[in-house]
């Protein structure tokens, strides 16, 4: 096994191995606390020029599982403790290592990502770099060219997809980044649902008579989108829209509020989220490393974040708009699938409250 080294910003550096494709890579290094569900992971649009660091020691252990994949990968690079070379589980079709090098993502094992946790949760994120030798200059070698990420995980023309039976919404979803998750749930709903690019203009989008308008999670600072953020503010008031992760914060800037980064982001299906007004407290999945820090005049908190009180729902009286931090999912008492049924309870013309 080849050397491999994790060379942060500020010239440290860890010692590993190299896993993955033989190449090196730059960008922000972020963790992420899930304890399953790397395949799902690597491939989120949200983790587009980062490098992604796993908290849980030992990852691969149920190897790859094609039918699952997510999507492309997504994620520039990959940290973990120990990676399964033996993977073991009734449906696996090959291991961690091979999807890693088949996608052309370097990685790096065998470092302590116990040490690095800490230090990115006491001193905030850094840029790091996965490469084969350690720099003369270690402090200058990370580097992080990672822009436009949107534009680059974003569809290039509209897609189709079919709702799953019985045919009873259009809903145009703006791919910021959009999930395989976000779709399915749409779809499950018999929502037909049209996937445009990140820079669809609003005139045309209303020009297909959409019963509803998603905007879809991705990677990166919501203000560095300017373009996106002035078409979502000439959609909110005119139809339905629902927001998700990156499209709840560029909803919050359309409509006058302000965005802010966190000091080492949300990442994990972890993290819990209080319902403002409520009892009940859900556990969710996210990944972010910014917030919206001062809502919009004249919205209306719907959940926060129980461990650090930041904002994770608006709702926009009177403007048929609702968005959420978090990625909507489950169902149940426990999930929080119902924020898509009261979205559509918005395109039938019904409170969503």
């Amino acid at each position: 096994m080849k050397k491999a080294y994790l060379v942060l910003s500020d010239g440290r550096y860890f010692e590993g191995t190299r896993i993955g494709a033989d190449t090196d890579a730059s960008g922000e290094l972020v963790f992420t606390t899930g304890v399953v569900g790397y395949q799902e992971t690597l491939a989120d649009p949200a983790f587009a020029g980062q490098i992604v660091l796993q908290t849980f020691p030992l990852i691969g252990n149920y190897g790859v599982i094609e039918p699952d994949a997510a999507g492309a990968c997504a994620a520039s690079g990959y940290v973990v403790r120990e990676l399964c070379d033996a993977p073991s589980n009734f449906r696996c079709e090959g291991a961690l290592n091979s999807y890693l090098e088949k996608n052309g993502v370097p990685g790096i094992a065998g470092v302590d990502t116990r040490e690095l946790t800490r230090i990115l949760r006491e001193e905030g994120s850094l840029i790091a770099r996965i490469c084969s030798a350690v720099p003369e200059n270690a402090a200058g070698a990370a580097i992080c060219t990672a822009e436009n990420m949107v534009e680059k995980v974003s569809c290039k023309q509209p897609v189709s997809v079919s709702s799953r039976g019985e045919e009873k919404f259009r809903v145009t979803v703006i791919d910021y980044g959009a999930s395989q998750d976000l779709i399915s749930a749409l779809t499950a709903r018999g929502c037909a649902v049209t996937l445009v690019p990140h820079d669809t203009a609003a005139r045309a989008i209303m020009e297909t008579a959409p019963q509803g308008v998603v905007l879809s999670g991705g990677p990166g600072d919501p203000a560095a989108n300017p373009g996106c953020i002035a078409e979502i503010a000439k959609l909110i008031g005119r139809v339905p829209v629902l927001g998700v992760g990156l499209g709840h914060q560029m909803a919050a800037l359309a409509m006058g509020g302000t965005t802010a980064k966190l000091k080492y982001g949300h990442r994990g299906a972890n993290q819990p989220v209080k319902e403002v007004g409520g009892t009940r407290t859900y556990i969710t999945s996210q990944n972010h490393g910014y917030i919206v820090e001062n809502a919009p005049a004249g919205s209306v908190a719907t959940f926060v974040n129980a461990n650090d009180s930041t904002c994770e729902g608006l709702d926009y009286p009177g403007k048929n708009c609702l968005t959420v931090q978090f990625t909507p999912g489950g169902s149940g008492f426990a999930g929080t699938g119902f924020v898509y049924d009261r979205f559509i309870l918005m395109m039938e013309g019904k409170s969503h409250a």
